[in-house]
């Protein structure tokens, strides 16, 4: 029976297809039955089958007997990007060795990466969901230069779905039917940590590996503390077996300019980075260094997952309760950070180890270009902006959300896949005090981002009391997943819906007035309000742009007259103080 990877047999030139995937996820299942099953959670948009294995000591083979017997789970999540195929090979190597059989392969030559065997058996005490190649139809699209940017495999598949998608951009919009299916998997088995691997694009210098864990800026304050012990342990793991790891992912403040520095990065929740905050739960993003040679990346990505599964066995326990206790907690009328942003204002100066480096003027470009060499190491002086700032605070509801009949359908849908729970309103309500978000400003992206419109917008929730017909939709925000339920419904959310552009055309003003006509009623309106007339006249003289738009002076007026929608620019989804008795 062979265990080995297409990348263990071929000193790492080459990495295997989706046979391989499902021949090896047979053959671990029958060496070790006791152990191991595998099995299928979707499909792709192309139809291949969407493949798990579960890794469990003593026959614990659902989530129900998971949490039964308190066993925490590590989901281990690669090809998200097909082309970044370490994380698949490393993963297979370090499930068969934790199951007790043969190390990663070494290779002729050897680097300066160690591999220590797994500390004990954490399986003991520890499960497994490993999804080698998330991205099945990307993974299928093979080629020798699908990444450029990166040393080996000779081929690799494509960083993109059939359907064109990023699907480290899908997390909280779900349209591609492979996140979907993840995203039940996810929510059926509640992983206490996942990790996603990753290769880094960008410059070329020493360190191997970047870890960032989260919560850390993101999620829940009360639990940062042990995100930030998670990636210390992690980070001092993979240092003891030669890596040079960062805390950080070296993304350069000017690219392509190594002397501008570094600065922290902030994933907001359409990553997978970022999502698994927003659910109280451990997320660590490995990114291997692209300038690595393949066999180095796989044996750092090994060290990775054998690291944290080491981590979860001993620490397991209490992380687990503080993750349950976060769920617990009530975010009712409490003032949740749901964005941040990268700290300008405090910088530190780093030394890097680097690579020496020039910069001169490309004849292709015209523009200065970097070019390396790595038989050079050289300590970069650079600035780096390692910390973040809340960017966008909002009060949560103490009651919840209510949604109208129309886009129940959209809505339920969505929150049933994230796990978030809701009731129909089995009665018109004449009369609710709710809230309204009515915007103020309205930005749409010019161009598209992964197939959507996107919407920014700016305003408040005022209240506004509104009737709601029976089959609208009550959704609690005492509820586990309170944190990323307002992600998903906080129309200024940088992933919500709205955001992501499910509700543009409430921002398209549908009935208009010609200006001819506008001119007749606004004399009117004039006449008959002379602190209107003051105002305008105020406009006039305070505001130049609005001087010289004719639009928004003739909007001025129709905004006023009783013609105008009461519904434009106002966000369908309302917000209340309590639940609604029929709920």
């Amino acid at each position: 029976m062979i265990l080995q990877t297409l990348a263990e047999q071929s000193q790492f030139r080459l990495t295997g297809r989706l046979e391989e995937v499902e021949a090896l996820c047979a053959a671990f299942a029958e060496r070790w039955p006791e152990a191991v099953r595998s099995f299928v959670y979707g499909q792709s948009a192309e139809g291949r089958p969407l493949r798990a294995l579960l890794v469990s000591r003593g026959g614990a083979f659902t989530p129900e007997t998971l949490r039964e017997r308190a066993i925490p789970l590590l989901l281990v999540q690669a090809g998200i990007h097909p082309g970044e195929s370490d994380g698949k090979d490393a993963g297979f190597a370090a499930l068969r060795e934790l199951l007790g059989g043969d190390p990663l392969t070494e290779v002729e030559g050897g680097s300066h990466i160690e591999m220590r065997p797994p500390e004990g058996d954490p399986l003991a005490r520890v499960a497994i969901l490993f999804v080698p190649a998330f991205n099945a139809d990307g993974h299928e699209r093979t080629g020798r230069w699908n990444r450029p940017n990166q040393i080996g495999p000779e081929e690799t598949g494509w960083r993109a779905t059939a359907h064109n998608l990023n699907l480290n951009r899908d997390y909280t919009k779900a349209d591609a039917p492979e996140m979907q299916a993840l995203l039940a998997l996810v929510r059926d088995w509640d992983p206490l940590v996942t990790v996603d691997m990753h290769v880094t694009n960008g410059a070329d210098f020493e360190p191997d590996v970047s870890i960032q864990v989260e919560p850390i800026q993101l999620g829940d304050p009360q639990l940062h503390a042990t995100g930030i012990a998670l990636r210390a342990a992690l980070i001092d793991k993979l240092n003891a077996q030669g890596s040079l790891a960062l805390p950080f992912y070296p993304d350069l403040v000017v690219a392509d300019d190594p002397a501008s520095g570094f600065h922290v990065t902030a994933y907001s929740p359409r990553y997978s980075t970022g999502y698994f905050p927003t659910r109280n739960r451990y997320t660590v993003l490995v990114e291997t260094h692209s300038w690595k040679d393949y066999a180095t990346r796989t044996r750092v990505s090994r060290n990775a997952i054998i690291g944290l599964t080491e981590l979860l066995a001993a620490h397991g326990a209490p992380w687990h309760a503080a993750a349950l206790e976060a769920d617990r907690r009530a975010l009712g009328g409490q003032e949740i950070v749901l964005d941040v942003a990268v700290d300008q204002r405090e910088t530190a100066t780093l030394d890097f180890r680097g690579y020496a480096y020039t910069r001169d003027l490309s004849p292709i470009s015209g523009e200065p270009v970097t070019v390396y060499d790595p038989t050079t190491p050289q300590i970069w002086r650079v600035p780096y902006y390692g910390d973040v700032l809340p960017s966008l605070v909002v009060r949560a509801p103490r009651g919840g959300y209510l949604v109208p009949r129309e886009y129940v359908p959209l809505i339920a849908d969505k929150l049933a896949l994230h796990g978030l729970v809701c009731r129909i309103l089995e009665r018109n309500v004449d009369r609710l005090d709710t809230e309204v978000f009515r915007a103020t400003g309205v930005r749409f992206s010019p161009v598209p981002f992964e197939g959507r419109t996107r919407l920014a917008l700016q305003g408040a929730w005022r209240a506004e009391p509104q009737s709601l017909p029976a089959g609208g939709l009550f959704v609690p925000i005492a509820q586990p997943g309170a944190r990323l339920l307002m992600t998903l419904l906080e129309p200024q959310a940088p992933d919500s819906l709205a955001a992501w552009g499910f509700f543009n055309s409430h921002y398209e003003l549908k009935e208009y007035v010609e200006p001819y006509v506008t001119e007749i009623f606004a004399h009117q309106i004039l006449e008959q309000d002379p602190a209107l007339a003051d105002e305008f006249r105020r406009r006039l003289a305070e505001d130049p742009a609005f001087a010289a738009d004719p639009q928004a002076r003739r909007e001025f007026f129709e905004r006023r007259h009783t013609s105008w929608d009461t519904r434009y620019a106002m966000y369908p989804i309302l917000r209340i103080h309590e639940a609604p008795i029929q709920a």
